[in-house]
């Protein structure tokens, strides 16, 4: 009688066999008998997903608990989406739509795909660095009382080799070791092939010290129970040795070749050991190749061992050994990365697999109706079968947030001390904010947040120098209730902390608010990793900060110029770019509500260090359209003929030139833009709705500039890309004269700054007077 677990085991190789054909099936239909219409390869990886097929198997339908979480190697997506298949999760209509549009998508994507997507992936490194980022994120919320110690999750990422050549893997291999990470694994498709080659013979050597430097297990699954039997019978040692020192590139050929190339191979080599040649002539060609390939991260058994051994929660990579291209006439060919089936392979493996021609989608076909009402039971019964939807997090109470007091302020400072008003009080809010920043919290005015609220860390440190009495500014208590996350100077450690905080809603059911603060400049530096936690929806505020020409002294290095841009291409994040505290006061209050809405986003604030004077205030009306994108500080004549337009920490200048123009332009308007990105936004949807079908609505910066005469000039000017605000003529035809900085700077005090650049009060006056002069000629 078979026990429990053959019976485990061979229904986990019965799945494996459905997993690989409907993988290969779908991406095969949609390349070979959808129709084309643009004449162009789909693309989809099928050698790449049936190297993985069997650790996803022994994966999802073993080793895997409710609270788990896995990131799947981008171009194994296929086989997640056919998992989701025999779970009922996915529709046959999705499945034929692969890389089509409402189809399949071909990455795993939290926002566009409709099965459960843990964590998206496709921009290689990234999804495997987010796990451990989610598991520090998990530890936050236990030690805060939000999620309880036993119901801790494995944060999991399946990653492909190549992968591991990723800088941010190794930057956040760093970052977790000084977290103490817990409860993560990385499991390595390690089938030593990439895209344009076979991965180098001598790294696999150096993996091990690595992770076990950064305080991982590290367990190599390199022979499946095949080759252990049959390195234990005469002759056997020996071809284990043989194995092991095959280089990665003769090993991949002769798997392509099959199994009378690896006798004669074998032969030729090591065949005059009279045990050897005994134990090949036991096994026929077929037999043979199926002996050699059988690698550990193909044999179901060898993984759920594995699997099965971890009790604890140290980190631990797996490094599964495994053929690109496993169960297909593709298997170790150089270029199978980007390669498929042809349709007679198709059909071949279609027989061989014993499906009937019409039967392809069928989740169950080939098999006896006792046999597929056995897989089916066995599948709803695992606990991804019964892993419940993601929970919805009730949202947050923002508390009215006051402007700080002072004549002259600048953005940064009034930043932080609303962050610490917030601090000090009771409200709920305070308490879900999570603050963090690469190596920078102090000189970002994240300080005074943190000495009230502390740094968070599982074991209390106390501050060394506070205990010696030794006077300083910082009162940073390391403790288990802190709310500011330490960073180190990698920005895409940043990032990616930013993304698994943002999405502690969704993954964990209780919402933090995170707030991160960047040097402005280097927004530029983790720019993949904020737009990977923006493309899976995950929510926070990211405060750049100092921005532009005014960070003067520090040099070309330090002072941003495309910032704004990037704000305004990102999805899923809102640009705002405010000059005045009481504008920064309610733009934070409305991003902390907007962050948290089911139709809202991240928000970026571009702030400054430098302190300009503040505008007195008669009442609030300006309030409501500086969130919706800019209001007029000074307001135009009717059909007055021009109008100086800015954004952020030139408002002095503005205002300078204004007053200097207003007796020769009379009427001139000064029209403060606090986002441009709203601004653009609703300007191209009005342009789009005609063509979507939707009513054609007034946007606001053609609500806006409608004060104006149509035939009027507008001077655009921020300490940015100029293209960030010259685009606004085109709202109503209107000529414009653009001022910003489109060069790198370098060291100057502001005055000299200003003025080499064309930023200054006297150019926004040439700027006006030549735009007159044009209209002239």
């Amino acid at each position: 009688m078979p026990t429990d677990r053959q019976n485990t085991v061979e229904a986990l190789n019965q799945l494996h066999n459905r997993l690989l054909w409907l993988s290969s099936w779908m991406i095969h239909n949609a390349n070979h008998i959808r129709p084309k219409r643009d004449g162009l390869k789909v693309g989809g990886h099928q050698a790449s997903c049936a190297s993985m097929t069997a650790i996803m198997v022994a994966l999802y339908f073993h080793a895997l608990r409710p609270q788990d979480k896995v990131s799947v190697k981008p171009h194994a997506g296929p086989v997640l989406h056919a998992i989701h298949y025999l779970l009922g999760n996915q529709t046959l209509d999705r499945m034929q739509r692969f890389r089509g549009l409402g189809g399949v998508q071909s990455y795993p994507s939290r926002t566009k795909d409709a099965i459960p997507v843990d964590f998206s992936t496709g921009s290689v490194g990234l999804g495997v660095a987010v796990t451990a980022f989610t598991s520090l994120v998990q530890d936050y919320l236990i030690a805060h009382g939000q999620v309880p110690e036993d119901q801790a999750g494995r944060m999991i990422a399946l990653m492909g080799d190549a992968e591991l050549d990723e800088g941010n893997i190794y930057e956040c291999l760093i970052e977790g070791y000084k977290h103490d990470l817990r409860n993560c694994w990385w499991i390595v498709d390690y089938n030593r092939q990439s895209l344009d080659s076979t991965t180098a013979d001598r790294m696999f050597r150096r993996f091990d010290d690595i992770f076990e430097t950064c305080g991982w297990r590290v367990v190599t699954l390199k022979y499946g129970k095949l080759q252990q039997e049959a390195f234990k019978r005469p002759g056997g040692k020996v071809i284990e040795e043989w194995i092991d020192n095959c280089p990665n590139a003769e090993f991949a050929a002769l798997t392509y070749q099959g199994g009378a190339a690896w006798r004669e191979r074998l032969m030729a080599d090591i065949g005059k050991d009279r045990d050897v040649n005994a134990l090949l002539a036991s096994f026929d060609d077929d037999a043979l190749a199926a002996l050699m390939t059988n690698l550990g991260g193909h044999c179901i058994e060898t993984l759920i061992d594995a699997f099965d051994s971890i009790d604890d929660n140290r980190p631990t990579l797996f490094i599964a050994y495994t053929v690109k291209g496993y169960g297909l006439p593709l298997a170790g060919h150089k270029d199978n990365h980007s390669g498929m089936m042809n349709p007679a392979q198709m059909e071949k493996f279609r027989a061989g697999m014993g499906i009937r021609e019409g039967d392809e989608w069928e989740p169950w076909a080939g098999l006896g109706d006792n046999l597929a009402a056995q897989l089916k039971a066995f599948v709803d019964a695992s606990p991804l079968g019964r892993k419940e939807s993601e929970p919805v997090a009730p949202a947050i109470p923002v508390p009215p947030l006051p402007a700080p007091d002072g004549a002259e302020q600048s953005t940064q400072a009034a930043f932080g001390r609303i962050l610490l008003d917030l601090a000090k009080s009771g409200d709920e809010l305070a308490d879900r904010i999570v603050t963090t920043a690469p190596d920078v919290t102090q000189t970002t005015n994240l300080g005074a947040f943190v000495n009230q609220r502390g740094l968070f860390r599982r074991q209390e440190l106390a501050d060394v120098f506070q205990k010696a009495k030794i006077p300083s500014a910082q009162k940073w208590i390391q403790h288990a209730a802190g709310q500011h996350i330490e960073l180190g100077i990698a920005e895409n450690n940043f990032f990616i902390m930013l993304a698994s905080l943002g999405l502690a809603a969704p993954h964990f059911g209780t919402r933090l608010i995170p707030v991160g603060t960047v040097y402005d400049p280097f927004i530029a530096r983790g720019l993949d990793a904020l737009n990977y936690g923006c493309y899976s929806d995950a929510r926070f505020l990211l405060v750049g900060t100092p921005s532009g020409l005014a960070l003067a002294a520090e040099g070309g290095a330090h002072q941003s110029i495309n910032t704004p841009l990037i704000g305004m291409g990102q999805p899923n994040l809102t640009y705002f770019d405010p000059a005045f505290a009481d504008e920064l006061a309610a733009i934070m209050r409305w991003s902390f509500e907007h962050m948290q809405k089911p139709d809202g986003s991240s928000v970026y604030l571009r702030l400054s260090t430098r302190t300009i004077p503040q505008v007195a205030r008669d009442d609030h009306g300006w309030e409501a359209d500086a969130l919706k994108g800019g209001y007029w500080l000074r307001k135009p004549a009717p059909n007055a003929e021009a109008a100086i337009v800015f954004s952020g920490v030139v408002a002095p200048e503005a205002l300078e030139a204004w007053e200097q123009l207003i007796d020769d332009i009379p009427g001139l308007g000064l029209l403060n833009v606090t986002s441009p990105d709203l601004l653009h936004r609703g300007w191209s949807a009005r342009r789009a709705a005609r063509w979507n079908g939707d009513r054609a609505e007034p946007c606001h910066a053609q609500h806006l500039l409608s004060a104006l005469a149509p035939d009027a000039g507008l001077i655009t000017v921020l300490d940015g890309a100029p293209g960030a605000l010259s685009w606004l003529g085109g709202v109503a035809g209107m000529r414009v004269s653009p001022l910003g900085n489109d060069r790198f700077g370098q060291t100057g005090d502001l005055p000299d700054l200003f003025h080499t650049y064309r930023l200054d009060a006297n150019a926004i006056v040439d700027a006006a007077a030549e735009l007159f002069l044009e209209r002239c000629q």
